[in-house]
């Protein structure tokens, strides 16, 4: 396993976050925790459901009355959700949970991601990131930033993270690598960044945490940085 520690953000680019849509509160909830795209509907994690919803309209189309208090992922064909201090993989067509393996903070994590058959999780007041075997529950690598991670995603070989701390958001882009920190979107003064998770194109999906709302924000493309 390795550790690195995320550098300085003074070189960092920081622009505001621009949000292109919000979506919730949901029927029965209001807190939003983890988030996911399954390449057609968004999840979002509400504490005892995942409320599946259409990005197009906002329609709920499926709820799976499942515990969920942080990240969700989707692996192509299975859901993954932090309950407390285990992840568990869930069938989305029947909200069965298929098996479960701790998570590496011991019930202190944030988000959750899936990517290059790992999963990638976030322990939030450690400032960390830990890439996951999906079977075991081992830690294969940590990545170190300097803010609360609460979200993660991947995108097109680019690193994301949501931060919450002080009042104060943003979404951040990091080299796998170093931790350096390469790009910060700010959020809008109390809109607090819990899940993250990309569409695969141009959009995240941050949960909004207490709000009960899940934020479309656009992202930014560097393709000289790939």
């Amino acid at each position: 396993m390795t550790s690195r520690k995320s550098k300085d953000t003074t070189q960092a680019t920081v622009r505001p976050a621009e949000i292109v849509r919000e979506y919730g509160p949901f029927t029965d909830s209001n807190d939003v925790a983890g988030v996911t795209h399954d390449g057609r509907y968004v999840w979002a994690a509400t504490g005892a459901k995942l409320v599946a919803f259409d990005p197009a309209t906002g329609a709920t189309t499926r709820t799976l009355d499942v515990a969920c208090d942080a990240g969700t992922a989707f692996d192509g064909t299975y859901l993954y959700q932090i309950a407390e201090s285990r992840i568990d993989k869930i069938d989305p067509a029947t909200g069965k949970v298929l098996a479960s393996i701790p998570t590496p903070g011991h019930g202190y994590d944030s988000g959750l991601t899936w990517a290059e058959g790992s999963l990638w999780v976030g322990q939030y007041r450690d400032r960390k990131i830990h890439q996951v075997d999906p079977e075991t529950g081992a830690v294969v690598r940590t990545i170190e930033s300097n803010r609360f991670v609460t979200g993660v995603t991947w995108v097109d070989g680019e690193l994301w993270h949501g931060t919450w701390e002080a009042e104060e958001s943003d979404i951040r882009r990091i080299d796998p690598q170093s931790g350096a920190v390469l790009e910060r979107l700010e959020m809008p003064r109390g809109a607090g960044v819990s899940g993250l998770e990309s569409d695969g194109a141009d959009l995240f999906y941050a949960g909004g945490g207490k709000s009960g709302k899940v934020r479309a924000v656009r992202r930014p493309h560097n393709p000289t940085e790939h």
